[in-house]
């Protein structure tokens, strides 16, 4: 029944999406005349490797001026991909990972080889089946990019502090997933991103930079109601802060 729903969704979510991907491309050709989508080599179920599809966000020469993470700030992301990315909107080609049966609406996001290789014991939990577009840990931590400490490597962060708290929320969500929380899951990331959009006017250039340099490389929900909030999706639909 899920993948059936899941088919359901993503078929019907690209139909009436298909103007919002045309804009989008007519803008990313605009913006610098690269390509307007953007393949990221992940791991899927039983590490299983396939290109994960976003709509490009970065300079066409990205990958030889960096590694796969981005801090506030990284002077590779275009100015298109600046409003994408704090919208999320350039994760919507991956409806197409779903058809395609790399991805579920739900589930643990795909990593990297890089870090899956550092995770093992975790990820060999989690790709019994496929990741997924959303999760707790995607609502937690949809500001990523904002959490990194300015100074100190991006990376040594991610593996030590972000990437392991990511991995404690979504293994304890496969532990107790029903398909009613994956509905409250899949409401939750929609509000959230409701609530991003009417933000994205409200924010001047300099606040993203101070917050970075502020904020604790661990990021922590402002409760553990909250943290128990997102992961059961038991309680009544919060927007998240």
């Amino acid at each position: 029944m899920r993948r059936a729903f899941d088919m359901t969704c993503a078929s019907l979510g690209l139909v009436l999406l298909l103007p919002f991907f045309a804009l989008v491309a007519i803008a990313i050709k605009l913006d610098d005349g690269g390509s307007v989508f953007y393949a990221h080599p992940r791991l899927g179920c039983n590490f299983r490797r396939f290109g994960l599809l976003k709509f490009r966000s970065m300079r066409p020469d990205a990958a030889q001026c960096g590694g796969p993470l981005t801090a506030a700030g990284d002077p590779r992301v275009t100015r298109v991909g600046r409003f994408l990315r704090r919208l999320k909107l350039d994760e919507l080609p991956q409806l197409l990972n779903v058809l395609k049966g790399d991805l579920q609406l739900v589930g643990a996001r795909p990593e990297c080889e890089r870090y899956v290789s550092v995770f093992q014991a975790e990820y060999a939990i989690l790709l019994r089946e496929r990741p997924g577009i959303t999760d707790p840990a995607s609502l937690l931590y949809c500001r990523e990019e904002e959490m990194f400490v300015l100074g100190e490597s991006v990376e040594e962060q991610y593996v030590s502090s972000i990437l392991p708290g990511k991995l404690a929320l979504s293994l304890s969500y496969a532990n107790q997933r029903t398909f009613g929380r994956d509905l409250a899951i899949i409401l939750r990331t929609v509000l959230k991103i409701a609530g991003q959009k009417s933000d994205v006017g409200s924010h001047s250039p300099g606040v993203g930079k101070s917050a970075t340099v502020t904020r604790a490389a661990n990021p922590q929900p402002d409760s553990e109601d909250e943290r128990a909030k997102i992961v059961s999706c038991d309680s009544a639909i919060p927007i998240l802060k």
